[in-house]
């Protein structure tokens, strides 16, 4: 398959350089100090089991060098989806499809009304990736994987063909056989996790033991299922009970890339996360106070660090 990744971060980055080093046409669409080190020394890519270095068929900035692919791997933040869609136009032909790695519900939707709901699959993956240095991406487990499927979760040939690819590269892959119940499944647990670990600045071993914490991310979760019902996602009755049990067996020091980026002073997700939330929720009529809180509470350090507010740090 020719397969482009949009965004060569952490998740785009490993995903790509595993399907590379097994053989695949891969194209990098990257910029900057990381896409010149792409070119000149390759991508590469540390794992528990070894390094991994990979030369792509072509590492690019310019979509239009690339022509049409086979599948496009979105790997851009959240608020560069409905870009990206514009960006990608000149890779996607008659039968591309995109599928988009990022944490949110929205991206599917927004990748449907920028290029026609044929080029959009739903899609999630779990990998602690990231980048360390141009060129280079770490990632600290064996256990990533990646989801995947059409919208109205038909079977497909071109969704079995690019589970097949992510087989042989050694990626656990799966077409669930509801992809928007997937997607809200992986959103309610990322997302109640980073609100909450943002705002208390507090890793995930301090707040499952507070129970008063504890209950606060639990809330969190039973806002998210409410709007998820309310929007005619399928998600079981007790997901929230075992989301919770998930935590319990997470290392006690974990965080989200919300809590970090808001920690450092970054831009964050925070909107296609909490945000989404409260916007997502009002539209269906369901009310979403933690989630509210937390994203109000936020705000202000999200909006310094998009240079649209200045106030000292304290």
């Amino acid at each position: 398959m020719r397969i482009a990744v949009l965004g060569v971060g952490g998740a785009g980055g490993y995903f790509g350089a595993k399907l590379a080093h097994a053989g695949e046409e891969i194209v990098l669409v990257a910029r900057g100090e990381h896409l010149q080190a792409i070119r000149s020394e390759g991508l590469s890519v540390e794992t528990p089991a070894g390094e991994i270095l990979v030369h792509p068929a072509l590492a690019t900035d310019a979509p239009a060098e690339v022509g049409p692919v086979d599948v496009v791997l979105l790997g851009v933040k959240a608020e560069q989806v409905a870009d990206a869609a514009k960006a990608m136009a000149p890779m996607i032909g008659p039968d591309t499809c995109v599928v988009p790695l990022q944490n949110g519900v929205e991206a599917p939707a927004q990748l449907a009304q920028a290029l026609g709901p044929e080029h959009a699959l739903g899609g999630l993956c779990g990998t602690i990736s990231w980048v360390t240095a141009p060129g280079r991406i770490r990632t600290a487990t064996d256990t990533d994987f990646i989801k995947f499927g059409e919208l109205d979760n038909r079977p497909s040939e071109r969704t079995e063909e690019l589970r097949r690819a992510f087989d042989r590269a050694g990626v656990a892959a799966e077409i669930p056989e509801d992809v928007h119940k997937a997607l809200w499944e992986k959103f309610l647990f990322v997302v109640s996790f980073g609100g909450v670990g943002a705002v208390t600045r507090a890793p995930i071993g301090v707040i499952r033991a507070l129970p008063e914490v504890r209950q606060m991310l639990e809330g969190c979760m039973q806002e998210i299922f409410s709007v998820a019902r309310a929007r005619r996602i399928a998600l079981d009755q007790d997901v929230v009970d075992n989301t919770l049990s998930f935590v319990d067996s997470l290392p006690a020091g974990g965080t989200t890339s919300l809590q970090r980026d808001i920690a450092d002073g970054k831009p964050s997700e925070l909107e296609a996360w909490n945000g989404a939330v409260v916007r997502l929720g009002e539209e269906a009529e369901v009310e979403t106070p933690l989630h509210k809180f937390i994203h109000d509470s936020l705000l202000p350090l999200e909006m310094r660090a998009r240079g649209r507010l200045e106030f000292p740090a304290g």
